[in-house]
């Protein structure tokens, strides 16, 4: 479910926008202590798990990785991320084995599959294929599930570099309603924090910079003292990690909370190619607004786009869909994520993702909100963080072609204005009291206004 805050008095937070240059040339933001940020602007990439399940093999990864690097890095997308059962030998489709046998280490933390990941053997995990994803100018992402697995309780292994042993630390009634494959963990009792910094220490050595943790944040608090867990374990690691929380609903009251311990954070469940899905996420985002900026992202989620499940079929948004996915991601500054299979890109999926214009709305943009028009539309604006307008993003989300319009001094402007279609990269004339344009169903458009 999500929240039904009214959008007329829904609170509005920061923003941003700049042009595709200025993204290239803005200096990276620092925290207030001077510190790098782990992500000062929304994470770029791309994930397995729209397209390949649990089932992603090496050869598979290694392929897609250089399709990434070579058709998407360019435009910022940088973050190559094996999802979910890595560690599963007899992985299968989008369902899970009952009673899962992992591939462990002596110390009870999950190491790649070897029967999946050939380089992974004699002890190596994922540094190999980290180092390959690495050379291609790519960051190595890897999908974690919350707790310790049942197996090393099972089997009471050690606890690196404790007296500790798994059944010491693990809650047994702390599972995950949808993976058989862990319990949680007690932060309460010894050993429990030497735990979540024995795996994050493990995947810092094989040089992972991003980790997308699962069952984290629903119930939020009952997972808390876990998310804590994690973020100190990758802070004791030196390695700077970007950690993603998943999935949601993150409940938004605890904003101030999850901001503070990750730099992404899912705001529903998992988002597929269905309208009302995408129609749901609009409130969510809206809801967000107060806490997005950097370092701090809320996850609209992958982007399932082309060809996805295990091959079996291409997306079902429409044309228009996809383009309104894609400009609600841009204006809301979601992580763009691909999730679609990168082997079977085909011409307009790619001119999807790779507008720089576009990608700009969602890199380099500040003061991002939404203004209530009327029932069946959606409006946002934001501003060029480089100075050099103002961005507006129109939605039909009716089943009828409708006008969607705004006057430009709901937006505070008293002057003219060049309009400039963003998807269509050309200018439109300029504009003295209203934007407007007619939208089919379900369809968008984004603008530039000078």
């Amino acid at each position: 479910m999500h929240l039904q805050t009214s959008r007329r008095t829904m609170l509005a937070g920061s923003m941003a926008g700049l042009t595709a240059a200025a993204v290239a040339q803005a200096p990276q933001r620092r925290a207030a202590d001077g510190a790098s940020l782990l992500a000062p602007r929304p994470p770029m990439g791309w994930n397995s798990w729209n397209s390949f399940a649990t089932t992603i093999t090496e050869a598979q990864a290694r392929e897609t990785a250089r399709i990434m690097a070579d058709k998407l890095l360019p435009f910022g997308y940088d973050i190559f991320t094996v999802d979910i059962q890595w560690y599963e030998p007899e992985a299968s489709s989008y369902s899970y084995n009952a009673k899962p046998k992992p591939a462990m280490d002596a110390y009870g933390r999950m190491i790649p599959a070897p029967n999946r990941f050939p380089s992974s053997a004699g002890g190596k995990g994922f540094a190999p294929l980290a180092q390959a994803v690495h050379a291609l100018g790519l960051k190595f992402g890897i999908h974690v599930m919350r707790g310790i697995p049942r197996a090393a309780v099972e089997a009471n292994l050690p606890i690196l570099g404790t007296k500790y042993r798994a059944a010491d630390i693990a809650n047994r009634t702390s599972i995950c309603s949808w993976n058989p494959d862990m319990y949680g963990v007690d932060m309460a009792r010894p050993g429990a924090q030497a735990y979540y910094d024995s795996i994050f220490r493990l995947y810092a050595d094989w040089g992972v910079d991003f980790v997308k943790m699962d069952d984290m944040s629903r119930p939020y608090d009952a997972h808390a003292a876990e998310i804590e867990a994690a973020h100190k374990a990758i802070q004791a690691t030196g390695r700077p990690i970007i950690l993603s929380l998943s999935p949601g609903e993150t409940p938004v009251i605890r904003g101030g909370h999850v901001r503070k311990y990750a730099q992404m954070w899912r705001i529903s469940d998992d988002f597929w190619d269905e309208w009302p899905m995408l129609e749901a996420q609009f409130t969510r985002l809206e809801n967000w607004t107060p806490w997005r900026g950097p370092d701090s992202w809320p996850d609209a989620d992958m982007l399932p786009l082309g060809r996805l499940a295990l091959g079996e079929r291409d997306t079902r948004f429409t044309p228009d869909e996809q383009r309104t996915l894609m400009t609600l991601w841009a204006i809301a500054r979601s992580p763009l994520i691909m999730g679609g299979d990168l082997r079977h890109l085909d011409a307009a999926t790619l001119a999807l993702l790779t507008n720089r214009e576009v990608i700009a709305v969602n890199q380099a943009s500040r003061d991002n909100r939404p203004h209530f028009i009327e029932d069946g539309t959606r409006i946002w604006s934001a501003t060029a963080e480089d100075g050099g307008g103002r961005y507006l993003a129109l939605f039909n989300t009716s089943d009828k072609t409708r006008e969607v319009g705004i006057d430009l001094k709901t937006l505070g402007l008293s002057q003219p204005v060049a309009v400039r279609d963003l998807w269509a990269g050309k200018a439109l004339g300029s504009q003295a009291e209203r934007v407007a344009a007619a939208l089919p169903a379900h369809g968008a458009a984004l603008y530039l206004l000078r």
